[in-house]
């Protein structure tokens, strides 16, 4: 992967990136909040040794006394000095707690001593380093003395002592936040760039296109409005959905301008990919563009359409297949005009026999000769058969994939499947893709506010409307069985 497919993952998962940063520092400061402050108060020891004034005594004198500081640092870490500075002090602790908070260092090329005590009460760690050194001076009086007696051969002496701190030491407010933030945002990149890596869903132009075989002919971005109201209603809506459905629209009659497919099945890989709301817009564009559009419900195992526009559901293609009801007595006129509705009907036990049966065919025939497009929402091609059965018998099929949910594999699948019925792929169409500030979708919005809403003539549902596509109907058996009608040029 190259700098910029990193800086276009980063930028995907921006969200990863501040929740783990967020959450990084939050625990900088929980942290903080919980940790009990320690200060800490500081005393300097001097060490000398006893010498003649001479200089070359005096010299060995200092060399002396450096030798002696670095044991001496480790005497006042030691088990004794803790032990009298207890005694002394009246401390309610054991030595081995009071050595956990002594450190002792020497100055390197010194014979200075720093002792640093940290404690809970600043008072009380000002009072213990204070104790502690004079405790020290004692002892190294009494360890340094000749038994004989006479002068010790060095001496240590308190060259500063400790005051009461002001501050803790800790907890570093500020040095924990920077950290954490640190150490979130360092995680969160690492995080994203590991889902980007291991994410094998569907989000780029190539890789559907690369998958399919086909051109991305649509990419609807996402809305919530949708979830209330699927259909659109394109006579005054110029919205950046609306505009994509309307160039999608136009990629259709473009994609074989002199033989058009007419009857067009959408289909997806896995359910909840748009399939349904996609094939209503679909539909509804169409006959934005003055066309009669019959809108068939092909997904006779868990139907939409009727919910989505108002209808009845208990007469629809399967009862026609079934042969309880006429093709015309089925039709559903809906509140949109030219767009005309066949629904999916009662829930038939063997929807798979039907949409595969004659009936089938004979239904879509017809459908074809008296409207001049016919789009079947059909059912997911990975679930059941049935929208391979209904690609068969179809001029051709758009697949439905889901920005960042529909899998490559499932999507490799589902046009694998339609490969093996020999149905025609015409293109992919994206959903619920991202809609990002600056982009396309803000140029339609800006653009359509000011176009003026598209007159709708009025429909005489009695009177014949005319086709551009019913002047000569020529029938010309399909491989598979289905009658296929071509349009003639209008």
């Amino acid at each position: 992967m190259s700098l910029q497919d990193y800086a276009k993952l980063l930028r995907a998962r921006w969200l990863t990136v501040l929740v783990t940063t967020i959450i990084g520092v939050l625990a900088a400061v929980s942290i903080t909040l919980f940790t009990t402050p320690l200060y800490k108060a500081s005393t300097g020891l001097f060490v000398s040794t006893t010498s003649s004034g001479s200089v070359a005594e005096i010299y060995q004198g200092n060399l002396f006394s450096q030798q002696r500081v670095l044991s001496y640092t480790q005497l006042i870490m030691g088990e004794n000095l803790a032990q009298r500075t207890i005694d002394k002090l009246n401390l309610d602790m054991t030595p081995d707690s009071l050595q956990a908070r002594v450190k002792a260092s020497a100055r390197s090329d010194t014979v200075l001593i720093d002792v640093d005590v940290v404690d809970e009460s600043p008072v009380r760690a000002r009072d213990i380093a204070n104790a502690l050194s004079d405790e020290f001076v004692v002892m190294i009086h009494d360890l340094e003395t000749p038994t004989g007696g006479g002068l010790p051969d060095s001496r240590v002496v308190v060259e500063q002592r400790a005051s009461v701190p002001d501050e803790p030491v800790t907890p570093r407010t500020a040095l924990n936040i920077v950290l954490g933030l640190t150490v979130g945002l360092i995680l969160g990149i690492g995080l994203a760039i590991l889902r980007g890596l291991l994410d094998n869903t569907v989000k780029s132009r190539e890789t559907i296109e690369e998958i399919t075989g086909a051109s991305l002919v649509g990419s609807i971005p996402y809305d919530k409005e949708r979830r209330k109201e699927a259909a659109i209603t394109f006579d005054s809506d110029n919205s950046p959905i609306a505009e994509e459905f309307r160039k999608l629209r136009t990629n259709l009659q473009f994609l074989a301008v002199d033989n058009p497919p007419r009857v067009i099945v959408v289909t997806s890989s896995m359910p909840a990919e748009g399939k349904t709301t996609t094939a209503i817009n679909i539909a509804l564009a169409l006959a934005e563009s003055e066309h009669d559009v019959v809108l068939v419900g092909g997904d006779m195992r868990r139907p939409k359409l009727e919910d989505y526009l108002g209808l009845i559901e208990e007469v629809g293609f399967s009862t026609v297949l079934a042969g309880r009801a006429s093709l015309d007595d089925t039709l559903q006129q809906t509140r949109f005009p030219r767009l005309t509705v066949l629904a999916s009907g009662a829930i038939p036990p063997n929807p798979s026999e039907l949409l595969g049966s004659l009936a089938a065919k004979k239904v879509l025939n017809d459908l074809r000769a008296k409207f001049d497009y016919v789009v079947i929402d059909s059912s997911p091609l990975l679930a059941v058969t049935d929208g391979a059965i209904l690609a068969a018998c179809a001029d051709g099929v758009l697949v439905v994939a889901r920005f960042g949910a529909t899998k490559r594999e499932h999507l490799a699948q589902a046009v694998g499947s339609l490969d093996d019925v020999g149905a025609r792929l015409l293109g992919a169409v994206f959903t619920m893709t991202p809609v990002r500030g600056g982009g396309s979708y803000s140029y339609y919005g800006t653009y359509g506010e000011k176009q003026a809403p598209r007159p709708v003539p009025p429909v005489d549902s009695t009177a014949a409307t005319p086709s551009l596509h019913r002047s000569v109907i020529i029938p010309e058996p399909a491989a598979n069985g289905c009658e296929r009608v071509e349009p003639s040029s209008p």
